[in-house]
């Protein structure tokens, strides 16, 4: 195919302005989800920054399908950039592992192992007794990084796989006790940027 080929009207049309919608979608999509990702987790410098391109992108997405509006594939290849940009920013949130987790963990079983285990690795944890359904349990709670989170999971099931554990969010957390490890990521870029509300 020569160059004058390439870029004929039709292909231009029918190959390369798809191609680049679909590839705007992939890129705005996945900017969203870590927008909302950096609200919910208060970075108020990036998630305005994201919000900027994610829209500038959007723009110039949605004014080619607005010139072409009798091209179906056009709505073909935004919908697809959409599905795939959505996967893209779940699988990028995934491996940032931004924000910080609480566990808790009941078990009737004896956790010294596990607390030992939890402790012995840097990580705070409060443990008491308290009256479940079926008698005594104990209770084990802690927060930590969401990085560390497969972690812990493995280790609850390595010595007591027969607890019960809940996994909530954290959205801020004054102090805490925490194993030194951090995700390279925001260590390198995301503290800089962010801007946490000032307690009163």
């Amino acid at each position: 195919m020569s160059i004058t080929t390439f870029f004929c009207p039709e292909v231009f049309t029918w190959v390369i302005m798809p191609l680049l919608i679909m590839l705007a979608r992939v890129c705005d999509v996945p900017l969203g989800t870590m927008r909302i990702i950096f609200i919910g987790r208060g970075y108020k410098f990036v998630a305005p920054l994201l919000g900027f391109f994610e829209v500038l992108i959007w723009l110039l997405a949605i004014t080619q399908i607005m010139r072409n509006l009798t091209n179906i594939l056009y709505y073909l290849t935004y919908s697809g950039g959409f599905a795939l940009g959505t996967f893209g920013g779940m699988y990028i949130e995934e491996r940032l592992a931004i924000g910080i987790q609480a566990i808790r963990i009941i078990t009737r079983e004896d956790a010294s192992e596990l607390i030992d285990y939890l402790r012995s690795e840097d990580y705070g944890v409060t443990t008491f007794k308290a009256q479940g359904a079926s008698g005594e349990v104990h209770i084990i709670y802690t927060v930590l990084n969401r990085s560390d989170i497969q972690d812990v999971v493995r280790m609850i099931s390595r010595f007591n796989p027969k607890a019960f554990y809940s996994i909530e969010d954290v959205r801020f957390a004054t102090e805490g006790v925490f194993p030194l490890r951090e995700n390279p990521f925001k260590k390198s870029y995301l503290h800089l940027l962010r801007m946490r509300r000032k307690e009163k």
